[in-house]
Formats: structure tokens, sequence, C-alpha cells
């Protein structure tokens, strides 16, 4: 077995958490609660538990919270604050301002992440997978039938190759983008500045056949209003 492609992730976790109102009133989405753990710690222990000693997390909503919990960890991974306090980045502005803070490569999650691994972890599937030469970033998709609490199109298609391309409008895709994903440095050249999403530079990985993915072969939560909280609490005892 390949050893894991990087041991730093960046998580993450700046932003307003609107759909998950009015839990986020008072807190940031990361702190929000699921199974008796933080949002963020389900994120960070699987990070820790695969073998991935160092996390950069970003923070803007909220920050103060965030970091002060972050703070009180004793446990891998080690974390650094990215600091977006000033202005929200969103994904892409998120890891380009966090970029001298990573190596090549490094995976990248959101804190609002939960799963539950197939045969191997998430970060070892990756791994297995990357291919620094022909690769930018690799997604981890999920099919319909393991991403639980899941009600849209989809995102993404994959050729036989691995190749990315995007649903088109009006139908249905077969995969989702878990959020989880490994990143070559190579996708963040040229950025634009301030804020932006990173499917710009997907966009661009695309055009150039160099955005893959891999299917989970676990099980996927969307958490991303409350009332997705009770039935993912539900599926995740009965694991």
């Amino acid at each position: 077995m390949k050893p894991l492609a990087s041991d730093t992730a960046m998580v993450l976790a700046a932003g307003l958490g609107k759909r998950m109102r009015p839990l986020t009133a008072t807190q940031p989405k990361p702190l929000v609660r699921v199974a008796g753990k933080s949002l963020i710690d389900h994120a960070l222990d699987k990070l820790g538990n695969a073998g991935v000693t160092k996390a950069v997390v970003n923070a803007h909503y909220m920050a103060d919270a965030l970091e002060g919990h972050l703070k009180v960890r004793k446990i891998a991974p080690a974390v650094t604050l990215s600091d977006e306090r000033e202005l929200l980045l969103e994904t892409g502005g998120g890891m380009v301002r966090a970029a001298d803070l990573l190596p090549d490569p490094f995976f990248c999650l959101n804190s609002d992440n939960i799963w539950l691994d197939g045969p191997q972890d998430v970060f070892a599937e990756l791994s297995q997978a990357w291919d620094a030469e022909r690769m930018d970033a690799l997604l981890l998709m999920v099919p319909h039938t393991r991403a639980l609490n899941y009600r849209g199109e989809g995102d993404f298609h994959l050729d036989p190759n691995g190749r990315v391309s995007r649903r088109r409008q009006g139908r249905v895709a077969p995969f989702i983008y878990t959020g989880i994903q490994l990143v070559s440095k190579r996708l963040l050249r040229d950025a634009p500045e301030g804020a932006f999403s990173t499917n710009i530079l997907w966009s661009r990985a695309i055009e150039e056949g160099r955005l893959y993915g891999i299917s989970h072969q676990g099980l996927w939560f969307e958490v991303g209003e409350p009332a997705a909280i009770r039935p993912t609490e539900e599926w995740l005892t009965r694991a």
C-alpha cells in the first residue's frame, strides 16, 4: 500500500453557515454538534486517525469561538489557523491565502463533513489513486445510493479513466462531491485575487484534462441543515 500522499490537510471552516440557521446564529457551523461531537472535531479526528499530522483551518465567521475551540485540542493533527477575519475568501481564495502553510500536494476538506470509511480510510483511498504527473486535483465522489440525506441532482460524471466532467443543465449526474479532495499546488497557479470559488480552478483543470475523481466506498452524510442532524445521528448509532 502506498503511503499517504501528504501529511497535511486544509480544513475549510470559514463559511457563514446560513443553511444551518438558527443553530449558527450563536456559533460557527463547524462547532455544531452531531452525535455528541462538533462537526470540525469529526473531521479532525478522521484526519488524525488516518495519520495526517498537520491541519490548516481557516476561520472567518465567529472566528474567536472557533479558534478558542481549536486551542484546547491536544490530539493530532496539530492545527494552524489561517485567519480570514477581515474578508471571507470562499473556498478557492481560502486555499490561496493558506498556500504558504501547505505542502504539495495537500488534502482539503470541508469542516462540516461526516462520513463512514469503506475498506480503507478516505485519505488512503485518495493516496492510492494519486498521480501527480496527471492530476491537478483528485476529488472524492460518492454515488447517490451512499449519499445519505442528499436530495440534489448530483455534481459530476467520471469517465472510465477517472476524469471529471460537470453535470449538464437539467440532467442528473451520478456522483456527488463529498467535500474531500487531494490537491496539487499546480491547481492554485495564476489564481484570482481575493474571494473566489474553487470551481474556477476546477473548470480550468477539466479543460486541461487534469481534474480526476474516485468513488468513495463507504457512506457519506449531507449535514447542511438542522433537519439532517437527527437522521445522521441515527445512522451513526447503527454503524
